[in-house]
């Protein structure tokens, strides 16, 4: 199945106690493609400006990435943020953002990527949400990202761009938010009601949890001793999950780095529990690649034996005997 992802492209300065690196790639389109690449095609809808380089628009079309709808705005700047983190890899300071094009972000999506079977949603306005998810009727899973400041500003819109997709990804922070609810769990349970039939909750350094109707279930932070640049995590994480969802739905598995023997859907083709799970799993592993390097450093010169012994490497360490 191929990915169509709707988002930001950036230029990103980061500093963090580890370094720093100026106007280096970044966005959650980018991010979220870089690692969904591993197992699917994948479609990138974004605006750039001028500024924005060739070489960067090979970093994409070197993972086979589609660049076709990536909009360059003549006379226009590329959006841009410059943020610090401190020994608290989980929280970081914004000394400035700029827009630029992306602030009359209007995506055009050519027939090719209306004609994907998924679709992600990165964070973006509400309303261009809804807008984009309207011309994908017949997408067979949708996932859609958000942040705290929609929620404050543009809540009842991004109620009714969440009402129409299948999987919500949020922080835990931003699910109790975004409810009122004073834990995950509750927050989850009501947010299925609204329609979403997945809800994953992203927990920076403790890992994740992903939550349906009929389960729970939750994986550790694959423990590393080196962590430098976390920008960018959830995004990659969000491209490990959608991805391997996408290359397994119809059961071929054909892009998954470990092979498709154990593939599995339900008999309308949504996913199951197994292939929930498995793919909560792939989507550490990415995440755990990008936080090894600046922005999408790592990424870049990943490869798929890395990405299948990590995946060993997390099983042996979250598999236990019964009682």
């Amino acid at each position: 199945m191929s990915i169509t992802v709707v988002g930001s492209i950036a230029y990103d300065t980061v500093k963090t106690p580890f370094g720093e690196r100026e106007r280096m790639l970044g966005g959650a389109a980018v991010h979220f493609a870089l690692a969904a690449a591993f197992f699917d095609e994948v479609r990138v809808v974004g605006p750039v400006g001028d500024d924005f380089g060739e070489a960067e628009l090979d970093v994409m079309r070197g993972r086979g990435v589609d660049i076709a709808d990536v909009e360059r705005i003549a006379g226009g700047k590329t959006f841009f943020w410059h943020g610090e983190y401190g020994w608290d890899l989980n929280s970081r300071e914004t000394h400035d953002t700029q827009l630029g094009v992306f602030e009359g972000f209007a995506p055009k999506l050519s027939a090719s990527s209306r004609a994907s079977d998924v679709l992600f949603l990165a964070n973006i306005q509400p309303d261009l949400q809804r807008e984009v998810r309207a011309q994908l009727p017949a997408a067979q899973f949708v996932a859609l990202d958000s942040m705290n400041l929609w929620i404050e500003i543009a809540r009842d819109s991004l109620l009714g761009a969440i009402e129409n997709v299948d999987c919500l990804i949020l922080n835990d922070a931003e699910l109790r938010q975004l409810t009122g609810k004073p834990n995950l769990v509750s927050a989850a349970r009501e947010i299925l009601a609204w329609g979403p039939s997945v809800i994953v909750a992203k927990q920076g350094e403790y890992g994740a949890a992903l939550v349906t109707r009929e389960s729970f279930f939750a994986l550790p932070a694959y423990p590393l001793e080196t962590v430098i640049d976390p920008t960018g995590a959830g995004d990659s994480f969000a491209g490990g999950f959608v991805g391997f969802l996408a290359a397994h739905l119809n059961g071929s598995g054909a892009g998954s780095p470990g092979g498709g023997e154990h593939d599995q859907t339900v008999a309308d083709g949504a996913p199951s529990d197994d292939l929930l799970r498995r793919a909560m799993a792939h989507a550490t592993v990415l995440a755990s690649f990008n936080v090894e390097e600046f922005g999408t450093e790592r990424v870049q010169r990943l490869t798929r034996p890395e990405i299948v012994q990590r995946m060993d490497e997390l099983h042996a360490i979250t598999q236990f005997s019964g009682t």
